[in-house]
């Protein structure tokens, strides 16, 4: 009796379900979901029509400021532009997810105005992002980068490509793009803002002529200096110095900074050019080498 009561009771529950989806109306519920898809597709090509027409807008504004020179200061143009464009698309792309949400019909708005929404920010990073935030506002304000300064934060060394609100780029010499929070940028060190001084070290033999060394540098120096724009000063004639326990002969160069690698060539080949020619003996790793 009793398996034959729980029998029935299963029966009507089943019954009472297939009652259930025979009554939902399909062709209203499949009406509504192409609804709700074709009101995201139009919101996400307007969307994208918005941010690429802005995208031209910003371009052409700063393509204008730069035509009339309204910065002097390249990099900082850049700069500029670069993290306008980034604050630009970071403000489209959440307006265009609340429109999303609001139309497939979550309750945005409660949610943003329900204190647990901190909780849930907070559980999803949001603390790191307002230190990217804060600390990236403050690198801009106090301007410690620009796109195009050589930099090296700290171990990485390297052009800047991007400054956005969360991430600075960072191009190494070998090409390899690097991707650096905000907040992890604790030292900047800028080679690009002052100029930059160079030691050019020539190794020499301890029988050599000190004199006869600074007279062929001080020739050498006279025909490149004008030869030579990227020289900011005369070059110092350090003279015999010890680097590493092996003698050298040094002579200081200042120059515009990111150039100061190929003028130490530029003026090492011209010393060492003169110096073999006069069959000044030279050294390297403690042994005396001559030109016949």
């Amino acid at each position: 009796m009793i398996i034959g009561a729980g029998n029935a009771q299963l029966n009507k529950q089943l019954e009472q379900v297939k009652l259930a989806f025979t009554d939902l109306s399909w062709h209203e519920i499949s009406r509504q979901i192409l609804n709700k898809l074709l009101l995201i597709v139009i919101t996400a090509l307007l969307f994208f029509l918005i941010l690429w027409i802005g995208r031209l807008i910003i371009n052409h504004l700063f393509l204008e400021s730069n035509k009339h020179q309204l910065l002097k200061n390249k990099n900082r143009l850049a700069t500029i532009k670069t993290l306008t464009l980034n604050i630009y698309r970071y403000t489209c792309y959440f307006f265009f997810l609340y429109a999303i949400l609001s139309e497939i019909g979550v309750p945005v708005g409660t949610l943003v105005a329900g204190a647990g929404i901190f909780s849930i920010a907070l559980g999803l990073g949001a603390q790191g992002f307002v230190s990217d935030l804060v600390n990236g506002f403050f690198i801009l304000l106090e301007q410690q980068l620009d796109v195009g300064d050589t930099v090296q934060l700290g171990q990485i060394k390297g052009t800047v490509t991007a400054l956005g609100i969360r991430t600075t780029q960072v191009t190494s010499s070998d090409g390899t793009l690097n991707y650096i929070p905000n907040r992890q940028i604790t030292i900047v060190q800028n080679f690009s803002r002052n100029n930059m001084v160079t030691n050019v070290d020539i190794h020499i033999s301890p029988s050599a002529k000190i004199e006869q060394i600074y007279q062929i540098v001080s020739q050498v120096n006279e025909k490149l200096v004008k030869d030579t724009p990227e020289l900011q000063d005369q070059p110092i004639i350090v003279g015999p110095v010890t680097v590493n326990a092996q003698l050298v002969f040094r002579v200081s160069i200042t120059v515009t900074s990111g150039t100061q690698s190929q003028v130490a060539s530029k003026f090492l080949a011209a010393y060492l050019k003169e110096l073999h020619a006069a069959n000044v003996p030279l050294s390297w790793e403690g042994r005396d080498h001559y030109v016949n």
